[in-house]
């Protein structure tokens, strides 16, 4: 189809279409339905060709966007394809998982609804790995250097697919059973079925990369061995320390991590023998999730297809708007109330919630006491400035306390830093004021030759992010050892 440059005139955004729900919480598979392309196209041709696109300047990628739904548009499936696998080394996962940042960037959301940039992006990549435009290109010669890769998360994914373009030999280490990270053990298979990281670690092996898996850098392995024995060790173990909730009745029975859940039963549905000890079982109880952020709606879906009698979820922050307020105007990424698909599947949903305190009988958890909250506006002297500004300081309700029957609690109020036991202790890495790995702009660590990228680094953030610092960090490691790179800046 040719391009009519008045088509987001005529053509409105297709709301994102899933599985049924009294299907789908039956089972794991994929919610979410994969467009048809010449759906696909009718999206794309929405994007309005900016003057200045800055759906390029929120994606931390850099992606090709305008560049790409034009090729969408004029049925150019390979040439989509090409500019996305320019700068992208996970476009399956990101057109999965990613909140889209470029959405809320887009000059057509301004006034409409934005471009279906992350839809159209998925569209690209299944099309390219359905008609075989997806092959092992491994690097036609090899600069005989060898580089570690610590974690196969989406940074140390990035990093090592990179670090073997540029003809390195590229080892990573996993400390899990199978590759992947967070992406396999993190995210539930409902949201990214695990055949699909499996597919692009396939396609990185027949590309010349080795996975040492069940082998923990710092424990099995000496961080120090590493040193010694590669060229360049990169870090990227992501930010796994959890932030707890230190309050009276803590350590009762029932009060689980959010990880720890979701991991588990992500090992149960793959088949592989879970690592703990005991079985989280939620079937027929009263589970409240504690955080309402991603990690929070994936344990509720979860919580719902282990036969959850019911499910809460509550968050300590006011419920946000349902369109953009002056404090987020555009392009900026705004705080928007998000209803994702397992909201849909059942939940009740509760914000301005304090949890006070764990109650139980009998070392098990019974109830959680909880009171309600408002965030009130105070000025504040800003001393390095010297001018004032607005600060919201949350504030209990007098009277407001309540009791919420409970019988498994799911702490996902996120994560602090990596963890420091092993690798980061053992090489004494310098540390950021939040306990993250401090690093250089060109992100090598207070030890020469030893980098670190992704949430290790940056600290808990989104998978695109982990996917960036993994790109930047290879090609400072490719200056580092060669003293150039031809790998991308982005």
């Amino acid at each position: 189809m040719s391009k009519d440059v008045k088509a987001f005139l005529k053509i409105k955004r297709e709301k994102s279409k899933y599985r049924p729900v009294c299907e789908r919480v039956k089972d794991y598979k994929q919610v979410a339905l994969l467009r048809s392309e010449e759906s696909a196209q009718d999206q794309a041709s929405r994007c309005m060709d900016c003057a200045v696109p800055f759906c390029h300047w929120a994606c931390p990628l850099g992606n090709y966007i305008p560049e790409w739904n034009d090729a969408v548009i004029d049925e150019q499936w390979e040439k989509a394809f090409t500019l996305l696998n320019e700068t992208n080394n996970l476009p399956e996962i990101t057109g999965r998982v990613c909140p889209a940042p470029c959405e809320y960037s887009c000059v057509l959301g301004i006034n409409d609804d934005a471009v279906t940039i992350c839809e159209n992006e998925l569209n690209i990549i299944e099309h390219a790995y359905k008609y075989g435009l997806i092959k092992p290109r491994p690097p036609k010669s090899r600069t005989g250097k060898k580089i570690a890769v610590v974690g196969s998360g989406p940074a140390g994914l990035a990093a090592a697919a990179q670090l073997n373009k540029a003809g390195h030999n590229v080892i990573v280490y996993e400390k899990d059973k199978k590759c992947g990270g967070l992406l396999r053990y993190g995210i539930p298979d409902f949201k990214l079925e695990k055949t699909i990281v499996d597919r692009r670690i396939e396609l990185l092996k027949n590309e010349g990369i080795q996975f040492n898996c069940q082998v923990e850098v710092g424990r099995d392995i000496a961080g120090s061995e590493l040193i010694n024995k590669y060229d360049a060790v990169i870090i990227a173990i992501g930010s796994r320390q959890p932030r707890d909730l230190a309050i009276e009745g803590r350590g009762l029975k029932g009060i689980y991590f959010a990880m720890n859940f979701l991991t588990q039963n992500n090992r149960r549905v793959s088949g592989e023998d879970s690592d703990s000890s005991e079985f989280i079982d939620v079937k027929g109880k009263k589970v409240v999730v504690i955080g309402g952020g991603d990690t929070g709606s994936d344990c509720v879906g979860t919580a719902n297809r282990l036969g959850a009698s019911c499910v809460v979820q509550i968050e300590v922050l006011p419920k946000p708007a349902d369109c953009r307020s002056d404090d987020y105007p555009w392009p900026l990424y705004p705080l928007l109330l998000k209803t994702s698909s397992s909201h849909q599947e059942g939940a009740e949903r509760q914000w301005a919630i304090l949890t006070k305190k764990f109650i139980g009988l009998q070392g098990k958890l019974q109830k959680l006491l909880c009171v309600q909250v408002e965030f009130a506006i105070e000025s504040r002297e800003e001393r390095v400035e010297s001018r004032e500004r607005k600060c919201p300081v949350m504030r209990e309700i007098p009277g407001s306390e309540f009791e919420i029957e409970c019988d498994v609690a799911i702490l996902a109020i996120g994560f602090l830093h990596p963890e420091h036991k092993g690798l980061i202790n053992d090489l004494k890495l310098k540390l950021d004021g939040r306990g993250n790995i401090s690093t250089g702009p060109d992100y090598m660590t207070s030890q020469k030759g030893v980098f670190s990228a992704g949430d290790a680094h940056r600290g808990q953030s989104l998978v695109v992010h982990a996917i960036s610092e993994g790109r930047r960090a290879a090609r400072a490691i490719d200056e580092y050892i060669t003293g150039e790179s031809i790998l991308p800046v982005l």
